[in-house]
């Protein structure tokens, strides 16, 4: 596949004669459903007489009644170029600029902070759950593709088709960061936002930046993730942070070598435990999954079976430290495939299938 790019327009040449253009509207990065969903895309038949390298859309008629098919790998690649080129015209972009970047360890949680904060700001939201999952050498490309893989073949989130994208592009976001706006990393006193931290700090590591942690769990009084505050707690916290000192070199060094030893390790669960993050087994859990549905058997007139949702329902409250409900499910899956879990129903999503005690 051959591109070129004419800003605001991207040409590909998917075909031998077809050359479809793509027009950049606004400078957000894209993910594979949104080109999918686009109406940005026009057709052009390559004439013979014509090279790609000087072809010219404006100089041609386009194909109406246009519609094509890509693989998915090809349409990543599609997304991945498009958002280079987008990623080129931010950095020198005036209209970016901005007071101050928010960091958070959860899209939801983002939009908590969006809400909570006045403008100019920038906040983003990191699309993963870092107490779960494989975080070997997630820095490198050849992490980030091992552990994409590992969500596809055991996360039932339904975002398989957009992870990839959605994670590549808030690298790119951190990236994006001007040197001279305050950075604030807000976390809370679990795996997953004490992995993110961390993450955050090493790939910022290279930026001359202030940063700023912000403990949502320290400050709020409340035992929970951030994601779990509402926008009201969020605006008094950081209120009454404001005069909070920046880390020192030395503190953002101990955290970036922790992230070093962190991807290192093999673990596919971790909790947050006597103020470390600590990786147990993966089937922490099962036992009580196991005694859960034994639980609500023994409410029942007669053993039957029960709604997967129904039983990651009871869990919650039972678990102090929730790594993901989806990971309760994967592993409700894994009880299924091994044999002490019949099933009924097809496994594509947590809603979709039962379970009862073989």
């Amino acid at each position: 596949m051959e591109s070129k790019v004419n800003y605001p327009f991207i040409y590909f040449l998917l075909e031998s004669n077809m050359v479809f253009v793509y027009r950049i509207r606004t400078l957000n990065y894209l993910n594979a459903s949104d080109l999918i969903d686009s109406n940005e895309w026009e057709a052009y038949e390559l004439q013979h007489q014509t090279l790609f390298e000087t072809f010219n859309h404006e100089d041609s008629k386009s194909i109406e009644d246009l519609r094509f098919w890509l693989e998915h790998d090809k349409l990543n690649d599609i997304v991945e170029i498009i958002n280079d080129c987008i990623q080129k015209q931010r950095s020198v972009d005036r209209r970016l600029t901005t007071q101050a970047v928010h960091i958070v360890s959860s899209e939801s949680a983002a939009g908590s902070v969006r809400v909570a904060l006045a403008p100019p700001k920038h906040v983003i939201g990191f699309p993963d759950c870092f107490s779960i999952g494989p975080l070997w050498k997630l820095e490198e490309k050849r992490g980030q593709t091992f552990r994409n893989n590992w969500l596809f073949e055991n996360i039932n989130d339904g975002q398989e088709d957009v992870y990839q994208n959605k994670f590549t592009n808030t690298l790119r976001e951190i990236e994006d960061i001007s040197n001279h706006v305050p950075i604030y990393i807000w976390y809370g006193n679990n795996a997953d936002e004490q992995c993110g931290l961390r993450f955050f700090l090493y790939l910022l590591r290279d930026k001359s930046n202030e940063i700023f942690l912000i403990n949502t769990t320290e400050h709020s009084n409340a035992n929970c993730a951030t994601s779990h505050l509402s926008s009201q707690q969020l605006a008094q916290l950081f209120m009454n942070i404001k005069e909070k000192r920046p880390l020192t070199i030395q503190d953002r060094r101990i955290f970036q070598n922790e992230w070093e030893t962190l991807s290192q390790t093999n673990d596919i669960l971790r909790l947050w435990i006597n103020n470390e993050i600590k990786g147990v087994p993966e089937n922490y859990f099962d036992s009580l999954i196991i005694e859960t549905i034994e639980r609500l058997h023994n409410e029942q007139t007669t053993k039957d079976f029960i709604k997967t949702g129904a039983v990651i329902t009871e869990l919650l409250p039972l678990i102090e430290e929730l790594p993901s409900v989806f990971f309760l499910e994967c592993r409700i899956r894994f009880l299924v495939y091994s044999g002490v879990l019949a099933l009924k129903g097809i496994p594509k999503s947590m809603r979709h299938y039962s379970v009862k005690i073989t």
